[in-house]
């Protein structure tokens, strides 16, 4: 029998490695950017074409490649990090694996100038799927530019599970924001398709994270600060009444690298016990530094999870710091986390002696003596506070026309005629909620949650909260495709405040939002004006919808216009349906029965969860 077993060649064990190392567009830029980080660069320019499919450049000023280090840059295996194991348990840098330039040459076209400061003219390296093409002399200013063009040219099955070039670019964003966020030192700018997304000047870490998510997110941060033998914290928590539905800003750090951590998550959430809503989110930027030795970033292909050494001491310390904070900053009741300043000693106070107090007693006082005395003391020739003890003579009057009451002869009649029965009190009836009728038809409200009402074979118990979001989902539904919503005017228009991505994703279903009611005024980089709203929606619901609506296109991830519809839809019915708890009149109880019934798919709500349950006559008989 022959051999089977054999060696696969470079092209292929580079397309696979490349399989692990570049998922989309934003795994390319990931490793760009850290690329050009640990070249110490102090402006680093991102450009992207097509969400990256297209294009995808990265220019830096650091400090360059010589000709041979630029060659070799592209094999595998190739590093300037590690030179032994030892090394991997002290890294300090971003990558270190020497297969990030390897596998993206070998599923695209990937051109690079580089030069260092000593050197008069540059390298010009051009590959293509692994095979380099040409390798000459240029003219280029000092730092490395590297060119990514058709990014899986030479594997269509994978460039057809890329998703749409807007779900691509949030991608982007999202690595863009996490090195930014890394490393505020460094100048970092943003542009697609020829217009600037961001610029990020050199700033500190407030500042850095302001510049990204808006000058309203400086007032939502409260400042986290710890230094221990084990680990150094540092960043910001975002206050409990700032916190939103979706995780969408929470970020770890160690060492200057994003990482994700379901464990100090979980610390996070339980520093905040207490203080946030149901389903609600806190904000974080925190930034650990711990020692290189004591964690394991080489256990997943992205680095993005590091295993500590010691995660319960870890937990334990992040979880009392931002308890600290949230309680130094006034955000929660603390019971001593500051000295109360008006305890302190006056400035003026300060250098003076204590003097002891004197006492002095006037020796002629006497409190039972019925004249007036005088308010000079013969003794002492002080003044002293006089007491005057009221004449007791006059105490028959207390009981003036008491004998005269006694001696009128009373009557019964006049004695029960101003008595007053106490009502009995009505214990609560089987059903809560006050009773309806209309015709054969009965509606009760029964625990604040469910509506009961009868039918010709028994009775339907309906779920107020999913009964109202099918009615307002199949409202929504047709009031954007038929463009025929009621909007209501805004006495004052509302502003809300929102980063460049959300900002970003409210454009690509504003036509729908505007279809159901929404009329929008200025809508720029950071802040959306709202003038009219539907006639369904209550002014102080407008903030909650919006959470919710980006919450819900994010995790969603809708491509077609008719997916985005029906996200929207939702929405709007998950965030504005009646809440379970809220009483209802019994016209009310009686109206969302009918227009349940009316909807075209009355049983289930827009999830697929059931709206109403039916007992038949025969079922509650069974019960007897």
């Amino acid at each position: 029998m022959s051999d089977i077993i054999q060696l696969l060649p470079d092209h292929v064990a580079n397309q696979i490695a490349a399989g692990e190392v570049v998922q989309r567009p934003a795994s390319v830029v990931k490793e760009l950017l850290e690329n050009a980080i640990d070249a110490q660069s102090t402006h680093i320019k991102l450009i992207i074409k097509e969400a990256g499919k297209t294009l995808i450049q990265v220019i830096d000023d650091g400090v360059g490649m010589s000709v041979t280090d630029a060659r070799l840059s592209f094999e595998r295996h190739a590093t300037s990090k590690i030179k032994a194991a030892e090394d991997l348990f002290q890294i300090d840098t971003k990558g270190f694996r020497g297969e990030a330039l390897a596998s993206i040459a070998a599923i695209a076209h990937v051109e690079l100038k580089t030069k260092q400061d000593s050197n008069e003219v540059g390298t010009e390296i051009k590959i293509e799927g692994s095979e380099v093409t040409s390798q000459e002399v240029c003219v280029t200013p000092k730092g490395t530019a590297i060119c990514v063009k058709n990014l899986f040219y030479n594997i269509p099955a994978r460039r057809n599970f890329l998703k749409s070039n807007a779900v691509e670019l949030r991608h982007i964003i999202d690595e863009f924001h996490r090195v930014a966020m890394a490393h505020p030192a460094i100048k970092m700018d943003m542009y697609h398709n020829g217009s600037e997304v961001f610029n990020l000047p050199i700033a500190n870490h407030r500042q850095r994270i302001v510049n990204i998510f808006g000058g309203k997110t400086n007032e939502k941060l409260v400042p986290v600060k710890e230094e221990t033998d084990l680990v150094t914290i540092s960043g910001f928590v975002g206050k409990p009444e700032y916190a939103k539905r979706s995780r969408g800003e929470q970020f770890f750090f160690v060492n200057n690298r994003f990482i994700k951590s379901a464990y100090l998550n979980h610390s996070v959430s339980a520093a905040f016990e207490g203080l946030l809503k149901d389903k609600a989110h806190p904000s974080y930027f925190i930034y650990l530094s711990v020692d290189p030795t004591s964690i394991d970033i080489n256990i997943h292909p992205t680095k993005t999870e590091i295993k500590f050494e010691d995660e319960h001491a870890l937990y334990a310390m992040l979880r009392s710091t931002i308890k600290h904070s949230l309680g130094q900053f006034n955000v929660a009741p603390v019971l001593d986390f500051n000295r109360d300043s008006s305890m302190d000693t006056p400035y003026e106070y300060k250098s003076k002696m204590a003097e002891n107090p004197t006492i002095e007693v006037d020796r002629n006082f006497n409190p039972f003596t019925s004249d007036k005395q005088s308010g000079i003391s013969a003794a002492s020739g002080k003044h002293h506070t006089s007491y005057k003890k009221d004449a007791a003579g006059s105490w028959e009057n207390l009981y003036v026309g008491l004998e005269s009451e006694m001696a009128a002869p009373k009557s019964i009649d006049n004695e029960f005629s101003s008595v007053e029965f106490e009502s009995a009190e009505v214990t609560g009836s089987l059903f809560e909620g006050e009773e309806k009728v209309i015709g054969n038809h009965t509606t009760y409200q029964l625990r604040k949650k469910y509506i009961v009402t009868t039918i010709k074979s028994g009775m339907v118990i309906i779920n107020q909260n999913r009964a109202h979001q099918r009615i307002v989902y199949e409202e929504v539904l047709r009031n954007i495709t038929m463009a025929s919503s009621v909007s209501q005017q805004l006495l004052f228009p509302l502003t809300l405040s929102f980063s460049k991505t959300e900002i970003a994703l409210l454009e690509t279903v504003r036509e729908q939002l505007e279809n159901t009611g929404f009329v929008f005024g200025a809508l720029t980089m950071g802040e959306v004006e709202i003038t009219s709203i539907p006639a369904v929606v209550s002014e102080k619901e407008v903030s909650i919808l919006f959470e919710q609506l980006l919450s819900d296109l994010e995790n969603e991830v809708p491509d077609t216009g008719f997916s985005q519809t029906d996200v929207l839809a939702k929405s709007i019915a998950s965030s504005i349906a009646v809440k379970t708890g809220v009483v209802l009149a019994p016209e009310q109880q009686q109206y969302m029965a009918n227009s349940l019934f009316a909807c075209t798919e009355p049983t289930v709500t827009p999830d697929n969860k059931p709206t109403f349950i039916t007992l038949t006559i025969d079922e509650i008989d069974k019960k007897f």
